[in-house]
């Protein structure tokens, strides 16, 4: 199958799919997000896939949801939303719940959805120079996949999430355990091809079972439930329409990312 907005590598039992939308960052737009669940279609059905890679093209691993997709088509009301959300929400979560292991090689910002999508990955490895955070608040947005409290627990999470942190440095997320380890620049694809290499080995029924039990705790915990009563939630605020976000969207049209990022920024004090 021919992509548009990702690449597949297969590299004999491994797989490296690549955003591959480097003049947008990898922002990912609703084809990207289409495009990602078929590819995770391709990688359950394929039996000599044994572990997956999840990087971005360019300077950066992915800013999270495309917003000029937002922007030049802005749903009004929960019900235009629900289906726009439940893409991002499906599309993310899914690497969460692939029966392959799946390790995201982050090489630059992985921000707002490109965080959530790093942190749903098995494991995260993250350059010198990447950078995390939620910025969502900023811009009047909800943040879709609330994976942020499994992850560094409630304290941290209301923290990074009411200030919209998104500077956070690829140190600190792993301090945080967001990321499991941190590497150069240009050893980033390097450290995850060579896990992902070392997990390809085991039987991967045994690799399989081992997911599903470290899921599964998680899932008794009530993670699965709590995402999803969290997207109603998200549903609820985008529904509703915040002046923020109305705001923000208009100087997007207006002054294109850029300009609305220095909207944003000057809200802030930036």
């Amino acid at each position: 199958m021919k992509f548009d907005t990702i690449t597949i590598d297969r590299q004999d039992a491994i797989w490296l799919v690549t955003l591959n939308r480097p003049e947008r960052l990898n922002a990912m737009s609703q084809k990207m997000l289409l495009e990602m669940d078929s590819a995770c279609d391709m990688i359950e059905e394929d039996t000599s896939c044994r572990a997956v890679v999840l990087t971005g093209s360019g300077k950066a691993f992915t800013p999270g949801f495309d917003l000029q997709d937002q922007a030049a088509k802005t749903p009004q009301g929960i019900e235009a939303w629900r289906p726009l959300l439940k893409r991002n929400f499906d599309s993310v979560i899914r690497f969460w719940n692939l029966t392959k292991p799946t390790i995201a090689a982050v090489n630059g910002p992985a921000l707002a959805g490109g965080c959530e999508l790093a942190m749903a990955c098995d494991i995260t490895i993250a350059g010198n120079s990447a950078t995390f955070g939620e910025p969502e608040v900023k811009f009047g947005a909800g943040i879709v996949i609330m994976l942020l409290p499994w992850i560094v627990g409630p304290k941290k999470a209301k923290e990074i999430a009411f200030l919209g942190k998104d500077q956070l440095s690829a140190q600190e997320a792993c301090d945080l355990g967001m990321v499991n380890q941190v590497v150069s620049d240009d050893e980033v694809l390097l450290t995850a091809l060579g896990i992902a290499r070392a997990i390809a080995v085991v039987d991967p029924m045994v690799m399989r079972r081992t997911k599903q039990q470290i899921n599964n705790t998680m899932e008794i915990a009530g993670m699965t439930r709590a995402l999803e009563h969290s997207l109603e939630i998200d549903l609820e605020l985008e529904g509703e329409g915040s002046v923020d976000k109305k705001a923000f969207l208009e100087e997007l049209r207006k002054g294109g990312l850029r300009g609305a990022l220095a909207w944003r920024d000057r809200r802030f004090g930036g």
